[in-house]
C-alpha cells in the first residue's frame, strides 16, 4: 500500500475502487476541486497514527478515480486552545492562503459531506519511499553540508544528534507560509516530498490562532531577508485579504483569527526577513518527525 500523507497507512479491508485511482497530485487544480466536491466518496480505511478521526477514500467523478484524506468534523477531539471553529475548517483556510500564494503547498482540499458527516477532503499525496527526507534527526559529525541545524536533541555512543533540514528554496517558501497561518504544528512529518522536486505540507488543522503560536522545525531561515519573489508574493495576499481571501476565509475562521493573519502578512513585509523563534512557548513540536 502507498504511503505519503505523513507516512501513516491505512487500516481496514480496501474495497476496490471503481477505475484505477489516478495520482490526485497530477491533476489539474479545477479538476481535483470538481472530484473533492462532487466526487462519491468510498471510504478506504482509516490513518492510525492521526491523532483525530483521519480517513483515506476513493474519489470518483466522470470515470476519474483519486484517493484523498476525509477528516469528518465529528472525529475532532476538542481542543483547549482552538475552542472556536473546527480544525476541518482551518484545513481549508490553509489551502486557501496555499492558493492565494500560487505556491502550491497544500493539496487541494474543500469541506464537504461525507460518510461520516461534514469535514475536510483533501487530494491525497503518494511520497515515494525512496526520496531522500528534506527533514531529519543526524548526527552532527554527519551532517550535510547544505543542511541547517535547528537544536541538539541528544547524545548517544559518543555522538551528539541534531534536528536539522535542507537549505531548500521549497522550505522556505514553506516556513514563510507557516509564519502567515501561524501552523503550531509542523514536524517533518507533514512535509511531503513528491520526487519531482515539489513539496507539499498537510496537517493544517492548529493553524490561525489570533494568539502567536508558530511551531516548527523549519527555523533554520531565521533572520534571512525574504526574496524579491516572496515579497511580492505577501504583497498580493496582503491585498487579497481585504477583498475575496478575506471573505473566504471569514467563512471558516473567526473574525479576529482573519484580522490576526492580516496583521502577520502586515509585520513580515515590514520586518522583510523569516522571523525568529519564540521565547515564551516551545518553538518546535514534538515529537519534531
Amino acid at each position: 500500500m502507498p504511503t505519503g500523507q505523513t507516512g501513516a497507512r491505512a487500516r481496514g479491508r480496501a474495497p476496490v475502487p471503481p477505475t484505477q485511482p489516478r495520482a490526485g497530485a497530477e491533476l489539474p487544480t479545477q479538476q481535483a476541486l470538481e472530484l473533492l466536491r462532487h466526487g462519491d466518496l468510498m471510504v478506504e480505511g482509516r490513518l492510525v497514527d492521526a491523532s483525530n478521526t483521519t480517513l483515506r477514500a476513493f474519489l470518483t467523478l466522470a470515470g476519474v478515480t483519486v484517493r484523498c484524506v476525509y477528516k469528518p468534523v465529528r472525529g475532532e477531539r476538542p481542543l483547549w486552545d482552538f475552542p472556536d471553529g473546527t480544525l476541518a475548517g482551518r484545513e481549508v483556510a490553509a489551502y486557501l492562503v496555499s492558493a492565494a500564494t500560487g505556491w502550491d503547498l497544500v493539496p487541494p482540499t474543500v469541506l464537504r459531506d461525507g460518510p461520516y458527516g461534514p469535514g475536510a477532503c483533501q487530494i491525497w499525496v503518494d511520497e515515494p519511499e525512496d526520496v531522500a527526507p528534506l527533514v531529519g534527526v543526524v548526527a552532527e559529525e554527519d551532517l550535510p553540508t547544505d543542511w541547517l541545524p535547528i537544536a541538539e536533541v541528544g547524545e548517544r555512543e559518543g555522538s551528539t544528534y541534531v534536528l536539522a533540514h535542507a537549505d531548500d528554496a521549497g522550505l522556505a517558501r514553506l516556513a514563510l507560509f507557516d509564519a502567515v497561518v501561524n501552523n503550531a504544528d509542523r514536524k517533518g512529518g507533514h512535509v511531503l516530498h513528491t520526487g519531482g522536486g515539489h513539496l507539499h505540507g498537510v496537517d493544517h488543522g492548529v493553524c490561525f490562532h489570533a494568539d502567536e503560536k508558530l511551531r516548527t522545525v523549519l527555523w533554520g531561515f531565521v533572520g534571512r531577508p525574504l526574496p524579491a519573489e516572496a515579497r511580492a508574493v505577501l504583497s498580493a495576499v496582503h491585498h487579497d485579504l481585504d477583498g475575496p481571501l478575506g471573505a473566504n476565509l471569514a467563512a471558516v475562521l473567526t473574525r479576529p483569527e482573519v484580522d490576526a493573519t492580516v496583521a502577520r502578512v502586515t509585520r513580515l513585509l515590514s520586518t522583510g526577513v523569516f522571523p525568529e523563534p519564540p521565547q515564551h512557548w516551545p518553538a518546535v513540536p514534538w515529537p519534531p518527525l
